[in-house]
């Protein structure tokens, strides 16, 4: 038995940069970080000689007979017989995946998932990947076999884990920048930067596409250049442990998206980043593609209950974290018999 594990994650700044439709025409930059929350993998051979398959996040069951076609998606367990597909893998195993936050929130669980679905079957295979080979063979198996239209920030986070700035080529290169904060600016964060679950899950990939659809009208490429500066001065403030600009950034990255595609906000959204700015928050914004999902607020120094509660009043459940710095990793496995310790 192996079972691994990937953390989701925040973004911070130059989220949509990442998108294909983007950067392949003027590259792009994201800063995001990892949190504790994870999708977790559970891969076991079986004597049947069929492949089982189970998700709790969908509550999907199958089994298919050896030597099944598993590379086809339309159905909720498709990333997982995408995974299988790509590494030969046709008989003789059994996958159940579990996620800690629901999918279609917008902290990247898909590609989280993708990620620790690579690392347990390579594992198995006895491949040893970097967690650069495993964030882009997640990438290319969501990209590229299940043409889904999103980018590659989510599963480079999720391979990484802790605070990084990601680089995006005109040819969909990938350079992973990791950010060395002061603990003290950890701490701090972990304190002012809240989530809160707005209960709207969505579906992601109809904001991504009309978001590529876009890419090269004039407003749309201007804004997401302004995304990429965005990610550079988020990036400096956050070394020279200055929130409360981070917290402002939040607030103008978030005004330069909301228009990049219809559906990103609603007025039930709008009305929501309001209430928390106009109740010590600096800087709000929804994670992820948008929609709904949790939105990330800066609470001012001093303002961090105040905020709290007024977004319980408004009906927003808060989410209590830590930032993850380990990343993807083998939690258990059979052929050693023991658990790495967490």
């Amino acid at each position: 038995m192996i079972i691994t594990r990937a953390p989701v994650r925040i973004g911070l700044a130059g989220g949509g940069t990442d998108l294909p439709a983007f950067y392949e025409q003027a590259g792009g930059r994201v800063l995001n970080a990892a949190i504790n929350r994870y999708v977790y993998v559970v891969l076991s051979a079986n004597r049947r000689g069929g492949i089982q398959l189970t998700s709790s996040d969908f509550s999907a069951f199958l089994n298919f007979d050896p030597g099944a076609d598993l590379d086809s998606a339309g159905d909720s367990l498709g990333l997982v017989r995408a995974v299988l597909a790509e590494f030969g893998v046709s008989e003789g195993v059994d996958v159940f995946t579990a996620s800690e936050t629901p999918p279609g929130t917008g902290l990247g669980s898909s590609s989280a998932t993708a990620v620790a679905l690579v690392k347990a079957v390579s594992t198995f295979l006895g491949q040893q990947l970097t967690d650069h080979e495993v964030a882009e063979r997640a990438c290319h198996i969501e990209l590229e076999r299940l043409h889904s239209p999103i980018g590659k920030q989510d599963q480079y986070a999720a391979a990484f884990g802790g605070f990084n700035v990601l680089e995006f080529t005109r040819a969909g290169a990938v350079s992973v920048h990791p950010l060395d904060i002061a603990p003290e600016t950890v701490g701090a964060l972990e304190r002012r930067l809240h989530l809160y679950f707005t209960g709207v899950q969505r579906e992601a990939n109809r904001i991504l596409r009309t978001q590529s659809d876009n890419a090269r009208e004039k407003a749309t490429a201007d804004s997401m250049a302004g995304l990429i500066e965005l990610a550079a001065l988020t990036e400096a403030a956050l070394l020279r442990d200055d929130l409360d600009e981070v917290g402002r950034l939040l607030r103008v990255g978030w005004e330069k998206k909301r228009g990049l595609a219809s559906g990103i906000s609603t007025d039930q959204i709008d009305g929501w980043i309001a209430h928390a700015l106009g109740n010590g928050a600096l800087g709000a914004k929804l994670t992820g593609a948008g929609g709904g999902g949790y939105l990330l607020a800066m609470a001012a120094e001093g303002e961090e209950e105040r905020l709290r509660a007024a977004m319980l009043q408004a009906g927003l459940k808060p989410l209590d974290y830590r930032f993850d710095w380990s990343g993807a990793r083998v939690l258990m496995n059979s052929e050693r018999r023991a658990w790495v310790p967490v």
